[in-house]
């Protein structure tokens, strides 16, 4: 069976599990045991939604006698870019029983208010027409929905000082969506450290990154670009972006600190909003 590196490659991957699965009278239960893999991540993997890691695919091609396909066909999977580019991502958040996620120039999407989330989607280009527009916010704010759950996902973030301070809409707009990441933080719902100006360079410099985990299969990364994102779920290449979270985590205020200058900034848009108000 050959597999060309085109997007259909983790589904003929699946297709090909589930054909020698078959072929050797194994249940996914069976094979799951035989395999120390759990029956979900085989169901995944046959679906074409997840990737095995190396070392599965080492013991699907031992428990299946598969001549070493289910390793060698791996490098066609590494990497899969995101025609939508956040669709992909945004269904593994949904997902994810921990999230670990940087904002090097936005607050993140199932963080924002709807004033502050209608100011970026009102911006770039191509312009969206106001039903566009108002389509994705409605699909923006569905993503805080996440949130409702006290215990999961865990969620840290990671703010470069510049989300603080780039204005997007107005001080009004801004003193609402730093309140509203201080009520979240405050209440222990979410975790959030900020990368002060003052820290100079730091790992995460080249661009946003979140990490996720999962309660039955393995962790991924997504990183974005413009108009582009990727999930990364490789191993090696997972491992390498948490190093990297975790460097620049190093550099950053603590939780409460990272509030304090939070509280800062936002007590500085209110006196601008009212201000700007009374004039």
């Amino acid at each position: 069976m050959a597999i060309e590196d085109n997007p259909r490659s983790r589904e003929k991957y699946g297709e090909e599990l589930k054909r020698r699965r078959e072929a050797a009278g194994l249940t996914q239960e069976e094979l799951s045991q035989r395999a120390v893999m759990s029956r979900t991540h085989i169901a995944h993997i046959e679906a074409g939604r997840r990737r095995p890691d190396v070392r599965d695919a080492e013991r699907l091609d031992q428990v299946l006698e598969a001549g070493g396909f289910f390793v060698r066909f791996l490098p066609t999977l590494d990497g899969k870019k995101v025609a939508e580019h956040f669709a992909e991502a945004a269904e593994l958040e949904r997902q994810a029983t921990i999230i670990k996620q940087y904002a090097g120039t936005l607050v993140p999407g199932f963080l924002q208010t709807e004033a502050y989330a209608y100011e970026v989607l009102s911006s770039g280009h191509p312009p969206k027409s106001d039903e566009e527009r108002d389509r994705l916010l409605g699909t923006r704010l569905e993503r805080a929905h996440i949130l409702d759950n006290f215990d999961s996902p865990v969620v840290w973030v990671l703010f470069s000082e510049a989300v603080l301070r780039q204005v997007i809409g107005s001080p009004a707009v801004m003193c609402e969506q730093l309140g509203h990441i201080m009520e979240l933080g405050e209440s222990r719902r979410i975790r959030v450290h900020v990368l002060p100006f003052r820290a100079g360079a730091h790992a995460v410099l080249e661009g946003p990154v979140k990490l996720m985990w999962f309660e039955d299969l393995p962790p991924v990364a997504y990183v974005e670009g413009l108009k582009s994102g990727r999930i990364w779920e490789v191993p090696s290449v997972v491992r390498q972006c948490e190093d990297v979270y975790d460097h620049a985590l190093g550099d950053a205020l603590s939780h409460r600190k990272s509030l304090e200058l939070i509280r800062s900034v936002a007590e500085d848009y209110e006196h601008e909003a009212q201000q700007a108000h009374r004039s």
